[in-house]
């Protein structure tokens, strides 16, 4: 399968699967999503792709769906609920970048045969994992801020949603970008390579916040599991609320 087939596909997996951990396991799910995009995110940003043509990192896809979790949460629960899944991906990034260094310390014995793999990639994790970290945290905390400030403008109207989930997401994306992008690899390429590498960059996330816009939608229009409808002895239907955002 090309990789443009395989960047499509990642797109779609993982918006949706943002979707259906958001069905079955209400805002937990958003917060798990958050916690696995993090980790797997700093993995797959060690390897370098040609996408359409144009030079990109693997991680670019997974990352960017993380805005579509904090947008949902923006949207549906509020700020305090959006801003929690940032401090879940800063926290698990800091244990990920403890853990693994601390994985690289230990001395390898005789039958040992994936330690210099481990080294390889991991060595690479407190450079890309900091950067990644900050970019994380700026970004994530203003799209939050952003998308609030455009609904205290819009309100919770359905034909504003497009405007605060695309303006808030494209916004912070490029701030993560440049942040990320300036950490990680200044100094380690040449400068035209350099700026190559932060504009395709942009580009790609570009391309899964605006996929993302008919998922927000959806998102609105889905109840979790465990806020549906529940009747109790005397028939009489409960539904939990959902309080809007604030």
């Amino acid at each position: 399968m090309s990789n443009n087939i395989l960047f499509l596909v990642s797109v779609f997996v993982y918006l949706a699967a943002v979707l259906l951990l958001y069905k079955f396991y209400g805002k937990n799910g958003l917060f798990i999503f958050a916690v696995f995009s993090t980790v797997l995110a700093n993995i797959q940003v060690c390897k370098c792709v040609d996408v359409f043509g144009l030079s990109t990192t693997a991680g670019n896809t997974l990352y960017a769906a993380t805005f579509l979790v904090t947008d949902i949460l923006s949207e549906k629960y509020g700020k305090k609920d959006a801003a929690r899944a940032v401090g879940y991906g800063v926290t698990v990034t800091i244990l990920w970048i403890i853990g693994t260094q601390l994985t690289l310390l230990f001395a390898p014995n005789a039958n040992d045969y994936i330690s210099d793999s481990l080294v390889v990639v991991f060595g690479l994790v407190p450079r890309i994992a900091i950067a990644s970290l900050i970019g994380y945290t700026v970004s994530q905390s203003f799209d939050v801020f952003l998308y609030h400030k455009i609904w205290s403008k819009t309100g919770s109207n359905k034909s504003g949603l497009w405007i605060r989930n695309n303006f808030s997401t494209l916004t912070s994306q490029l701030l993560d970008t440049v942040i990320f992008t300036t950490l990680a690899f200044w100094g380690t390429y040449p400068v035209p390579v350099f700026f190559s590498i932060l504009i395709t960059t942009y580009f790609f996330k570009a391309v899964v916040a605006l996929c993302d816009t008919p998922f927000i939608y959806l998102a609105r229009m889905i109840h979790p599991v465990d806020e549906e409808p529940k009747k109790d002895k005397g028939e009489k239907i409960q539904r939990r609320m959902v309080p809007v955002a604030e």
